[in-house]
C-alpha cells in the first residue's frame, strides 16, 4: 500500500513538472541555437541542462502561464556575479541559429555586446508576432536589416548599433507604429530614409549616426510628436534643414553633424526646445538667426565648421542659458556679444573666422 502510494506521489509530482516546464520544442530549439554559438571563458551555456529550460538556464525565461520561452537574454556586458567573478566582458562567436524562430511566444530576443558573433541577422524572425524587443548591439552581423521587418507589429526596441550591416533601411521599417526606440548606428547602412518616416508615431529615439545614408532628411519627421533624441551625424545626408524639425514639442536632441547639408539654419531651432544642437561640419551658409529669446536653453550649441557669414546675432543675449558655444571654422565678422552669457567662453569657440572680435578674442578697433 505504502508502495503504491510513493509511486503515485512520483507520479503526480512528475505529470505538475511536465506541466510546469516548457515543451520540448522549445526546449529542441534553445539547444539548437546554442549548437551555433562558441562562449569559450565565462560557461554561461553550462546551465542548459535538463528537460525545463524554464527554471535555471541562464539567460532564459517563459511565459509563466504558457511556460512557453518567452524571453533570451543574453549580454556580454553585465553585472552578473558570473562576469564579475571572471573579472571580464563577455566574447563569443559563432552565429545566430534559424532555430530561434520555432520559439513562436518569443517576445524579447537580447544577444548583446558578444564581439565576436557573425553572419546575418535571420529574416525568419519577422514571423515571430509577439516579439516586441531585438536587441543585437555590439556584434559583427553582416547583411542587411530584415526586408519584412515591419511585419513585427509589437515591436518597440530594434537596436542593431556597433555591427556590420549594410543594405538599404527596409522600407517596410515604417509599419512599427508602436516602435520606440531604433538604433543602428556604426554600421555600413545606405540609401535613403523613407520619405514616410514620420509614420513612426510613437519613436522617442532615432540614432542612425555613423552609416552612409544620403538624400534629405525628411520632412515628415517632424510629425513624430513623441520623438526626443534625432542623430543622424556623420553620414551623407544633403538637402536643407527642414524648418518644421524647430516646432517639434520635445526634441530636444539634434545631431547632424559630418553630413553635407546645405542651405540655411531655420530661425526655428533657436527658439525652439532643442537644448543639445550639433550642425557642425557641413557646408551650411547665410547668418546665423537672430531668433534666440527667453525659451532658448543651449546646453549645447555647435555651428563650427561651415560657412556660415555676418556676426553673431544680438538676440543670443536673451537666452535663458548658452552652455557650449563653438561657432569656429566659419566666416563671421564683428564683435563678440558681451555679458554673463559668455564669461565662459573661450577663445576657441570663435577662432578661426575672417573678422570676430571682442573678449575672448582680441579687442575690436
Amino acid at each position: 500500500m505504502m508502495v503504491s502510494f510513493m509511486y503515485i506521489t512520483i507520479l503526480l509530482l512528475s505529470i505538475i513538472s511536465a506541466v510546469h516546464s516548457c515543451p520540448p520544442s522549445d526546449r529542441a530549439a534553445l539547444l539548437a541555437f546554442r549548437a551555433a554559438l562558441n562562449e569559450p571563458h565565462l560557461g554561461i551555456f553550462n546551465s542548459w541542462k535538463g528537460y525545463d529550460c524554464c527554471h535555471g538556464w541562464y539567460g532564459v525565461s517563459c511565459d509563466p502561464i504558457t511556460h512557453r520561452v518567452a524571453d533570451i537574454n543574453l549580454r556580454g556586458e553585465s553585472e552578473d556575479p558570473l562576469f564579475e567573478k571572471a573579472h571580464r566582458t563577455g566574447y563569443m562567436t559563432g552565429t545566430i541559429s534559424t532555430a530561434i524562430c520555432k520559439l513562436e511566444r518569443l517576445s524579447s530576443l537580447t544577444i548583446a555586446d558578444w564581439k565576436g558573433i557573425t553572419g546575418t541577422i535571420p529574416s525568419c524572425i519577422t514571423s515571430l508576432p509577439f516579439l516586441r524587443i531585438i536587441d543585437l548591439v555590439g556584434n559583427k552581423l553582416t547583411g542587411p536589416i530584415p526586408s519584412q521587418i515591419g511585419r513585427l507589429s509589437r515591436l518597440t526596441v530594434l537596436n542593431v548599433a556597433e555591427n556590420n550591416l549594410s543594405g538599404y533601411i527596409p522600407r517596410s521599417l515604417t509599419n512599427l507604429s508602436s516602435l520606440m526606440h531604433l538604433d543602428i548606428r556604426n554600421n555600413s547602412i545606405y540609401g535613403t530614409l523613407p520619405t514616410n518616416f514620420g509614420k513612426l508615431r510613437m519613436l522617442s529615439r532615432a540614432l542612425l549616426s555613423r552609416n552612409r545614408l544620403s538624400g534629405r532628411i525628411p520632412y515628415s519627421i517632424s510629425y513624430i510628436y513623441r520623438l526626443s533624441d534625432l542623430d543622424l551625424s556623420l553620414n551623407r545626408f544633403s538637402g536643407s534643414i527642414p524648418p518644421s524639425l524647430g516646432n517639434m514639442h520635445v526634441l530636444a536632441t539634434l545631431n547632424l553633424d559630418g553630413n553635407n547639408i546645405s542651405g540655411t539654419i531655420p530661425p526655428s531651432l533657436m527658439n525652439s526646445r532643442i537644448n543639445i544642437l550639433n550642425l557642425s561640419k557641413n557646408a551650411i551658409e547665410g547668418y546665423i538667426p537672430d531668433s534666440f529669446d527667453e525659451r532658448s536653453y543651449f546646453m549645447v550649441m555647435d555651428l563650427s565648421y561651415n560657412k556660415l557669414k555676418g556676426g553673431i546675432p544680438k538676440s543670443i543675449s536673451s537666452a535663458t542659458f548658452v552652455g557650449h558655444l563653438d561657432v569656429s571654422h566659419n566666416h563671421l565678422c564683428g564683435q563678440i556679444p558681451a555679458g554673463p552669457l559668455f564669461d565662459h567662453l573661450e577663445a576657441s569657440s570663435f577662432t578661426y573666422n575672417d573678422c570676430l572680435c571682442g573678449k575672448p578674442l582680441k579687442p575690436c578697433h
